[in-house]
């Protein structure tokens, strides 16, 4: 089937047409540019705006001043030849009351008035005595900035008409119109081109954890992405992702030794269930119903047990923990009620104390240990009870330094338990330590004072952790 717009490619992930299938980099590039454009495009005109004003207002001050100034001359009949003006093409002229120019500054003309006699009369009559200021088309220019003021020469009343010329400001304007056109997508290109080397630097370290992740999804294994040094949000979260990572990689590593411990020991248990359907089968007179139920219900005991630790040591560390507090003499105790009893070997149990953890997790540990005390006793156990520890010891034959650590490994079991009924799977021990280290704490072996084994289980107290592995607690 062809693929198409919307079809789902092998790797499971949708195909993004238009905006949002552009990359993190370009689309934070056009976006940031896009709002610069904006942005100084809003500032052009407001500076377009501001200019024209202040400029204008400029403009209205000095055709207000020239037309007062040229107003008093006129009441106190000291009018030059020629009217003052200052600014380029400024036009001053006073007229009488049918409009006729009395005087003019040097760039005017003296017959021509700078307003038509209608244009005039309308501004005389809004004007009144004050100085009016306005844009009107004059003679000389398009348009212009008109002061009109009345006053008296010689006894007959007159006009005073001040014009400054509108071109100046927007000449200026457009020129500045004309650079912020060019300006602005020049200074926009450029911006965005900067941010794009910047946005490209700063996403860097993302690019890099992309690679290191598709690393190891392609080859299926452990790994890690890479860490910044500098302390920043990109570096939490490569040390997030890396304990994520961690932990799929553990939840795999006890998946695959679940299979492999499982695929071994339970052969010989399948074996022997089988063989016993087989003798069964080909000699139905001589194995009775009743005789092969005991022979599988042993085997069947037996796989059931070792199913059960098998499930319990691929579920270690596959959650976080929950610590509350708990007693450990009560686990202790308890420990001590279900464990299978044995005849001619007593169990004390002394002490009191407390400790943070899981108490089924805790107990378990508790009762391991029990267990193990109890197979190879002689005679007596010994549960002594503190806080943040529990000791278990025997009087039994011990074990020899050298096997100390040994026995914590996986279906371990000394030459004196070897046979099933008196060793054991050989994952109590295993079973102890990896669960008393998911809770804070360990567990280690030293000879007792009662001449055997002596197990110190260590776990945290008030938040304190236990002794570090690998450190043996003292006797």
């Amino acid at each position: 089937m062809p693929s198409g717009e919307g079809s789902t490619p092998r790797n499971g992930t949708q195909r993004i047409r238009g905006w949002r299938g552009w990359s993190l980099r370009l689309r934070l590039t056009v976006l940031t540019a896009t709002l610069l454009c904006v942005t100084l495009a809003v500032g052009a005109v407001a500076l377009t705006t501001v200019l024209s004003r202040s400029r204008v207002a400029a403009l209205d001050g000095i055709a207000r001043d020239r037309a007062v100034t040229i107003a008093a001359l006129a009441a106190d009949d000291r009018l030059p030849a020629a009217l003052p003006v200052a600014e380029p093409r400024e036009i001053a002229q006073l007229l009488d009351a049918s409009g006729l120019v009395i005087a003019s500054s040097p760039n005017a003309s003296r017959t021509l008035p700078v307003l038509v006699p209608t244009d005039l009369a309308a501004l005389r009559s809004t004007a009144g005595d004050g100085v009016l200021v306005t844009t009107a088309t004059t003679t000389y220019d398009d348009a212009a900035r008109v002061a009109v003021r009345a006053t008296t020469y010689r006894g007959a009343p007159v006009t005073v008409v001040a014009t400054v010329p509108l071109a100046e400001v927007r000449g200026l304007l457009g020129a500045l119109s004309v650079s912020l056109v060019v300006v602005v997508p020049l200074l926009t290109a450029l911006l965005a081109w900067v941010i794009w080397l910047v946005l490209g630097r700063a996403l860097l370290p993302v690019e890099q954890m992309r690679r290191a992740a598709a690393q190891v999804a392609r080859s299926g294994g452990p790994g890690s992405l890479p860490v910044r040094e500098a302390d920043d949000e990109l570096g939490a979260l490569a040390r997030t992702l890396n304990e994520m990572l961690d932990r799929l990689e553990g939840a795999a590593a006890r998946q695959r030794t679940f299979t492999a411990d499982a695929a071994h020991e339970l052969r010989s248990p399948l074996a022997a269930v089988r063989a016993s359907i087989d003798v069964a089968r080909a000699h139905p007179d001589a194995y009775s119903t009743a005789e092969l139920a005991a022979d599988l219900e042993g085997e069947v005991l037996r796989m059931q047990a070792l199913v059960d630790d098998l499930l319990l040591l691929a579920r270690v560390g596959s959650a976080p923990v929950v610590r509350t507090a708990i007693d450990l003499g009560h686990l202790a105790h308890d420990a001590l009620a279900d464990a299978r009893p044995v005849d001619g070997i007593g169990v004390e149990v002394v002490g009191s104390g407390s400790a943070l953890g899981e108490a089924a997790s805790v107990g378990r540990v508790v009762r391991n240990l029990v267990d193990n005390a109890l197979r190879h006793a002689s005679s007596r156990v010994l549960v002594t009870v503190d806080d943040g520890s529990v000791t278990v010891e025997d009087d039994g034959r011990g074990v020899p330094e050298p096997d100390r650590e040994r026995v914590f490994e996986r279906f371990v079991r000394l030459d004196e338990a070897r046979e099933r009924d008196a060793g054991g799977s050989g994952l109590g021990l295993a079973i102890a330590r990896e669960v008393a280290r998911e809770q804070g704490g360990d567990v280690a072996l030293t000879e007792s004072a009662l001449g055997g084994l002596r197990a110190s289980l260590r776990v945290p107290v008030d938040g304190v952790p236990a002794a570090p592995r690998g450190v043996t607690p003292e006797t």
